[in-house]
């Protein structure tokens, strides 16, 4: 292979592993917020749970003073029908101890219902809670795993500037320049494989006599397409040219 070649194909090659080790470090923080907001509305589930337990309590104590005090005066009237002189104070009285008495009932039918309430948002309360901590520990795992690969991105983005700029300083300045230009204008992706008679990104049909020259690796060719420089890593059809002519630059 010529060298000017081999070397531009491995300024390519540290060039896609830096940029995908980038889009990795990119990535964490946004992969970072979204473990986040899982813990977020984890607790946000725990807050509400409490907050629905803690208004049923207060209302059940609001139920359980109601109903003593219409207990105590229930009791005053019994105590009270005893000393009734009267029909008409006896009549009276009864209607007070009945309407009490209905009371007292409605009051232990609510208070029942929040106690059965209560017991509900106890065990939703304890399960959020649950919930909660197993989401902790998964969170907490994946950020010290995103953290040990953002360490390892960060180490090999630096071994890789290290090592593209010894091959760049390797390369005589017309290759450095044709490979900077065509990856400013191609996203990076400057050198590229011709497989099967085509252009592995743009896909366009190379011309045989081209691809034939491209096979033997010893020429830098462009695409006549999207012009970045191709060669031949092996396998695939190898088409047969009927002429040793090729596209250089």
């Amino acid at each position: 292979m010529l060298p000017e070649l081999e070397r531009l194909i491995r300024l390519q090659q540290l060039d896609n592993t830096a940029a995908a080790a980038r889009r990795t470090v990119n990535a964490i923080p946004v992969r970072i917020a979204d473990l986040d907001a899982r813990l977020a509305a984890r607790r946000g589930a725990v807050d509400d749970a409490t907050g629905d337990f803690d208004r049923t309590r207060t209302e059940r104590q609001a139920v359980e003073k109601s109903l003593a005090e219409v207990q105590s005066r229930l009791s005053r009237y019994k105590d009270q029908l005893m000393a009734v002189k009267t029909n008409k104070e006896y009549t009276a009285m009864q209607h007070e101890i009945a309407t009490a008495e209905a009371e007292v009932q409605r009051l232990e039918d609510a208070n029942l219902e929040q106690m059965l309430r209560a017991d509900d948002l106890t065990a939703r309360v304890a399960e959020t809670e649950r919930a909660l901590k197993t989401e902790e520990a998964e969170v907490g795992a994946t950020r010290a795993a995103l953290e040990s690969e953002r360490a390892e991105m960060e180490r090999r983005l630096e071994a890789t500037s290290g090592e593209r700029a010894k091959v760049a300083d390797s390369l005589a300045d017309a290759a450095r320049r044709l490979f900077e230009t065509i990856a400013g204008q191609r996203g990076g992706l400057a050198v590229v494989e011709a497989r099967d008679g085509h252009c592995s990104v743009c896909n366009v049909r190379l011309r045989p006599q081209m691809f034939n020259q491209i096979l033997r690796n010893s020429a830098l060719i462009q695409c006549e397409s999207c012009m970045r420089v191709l060669y031949y890593a092996g396998g695939g059809s190898q088409t047969t040219a009927t002429s040793d002519s090729a596209v250089t630059s």
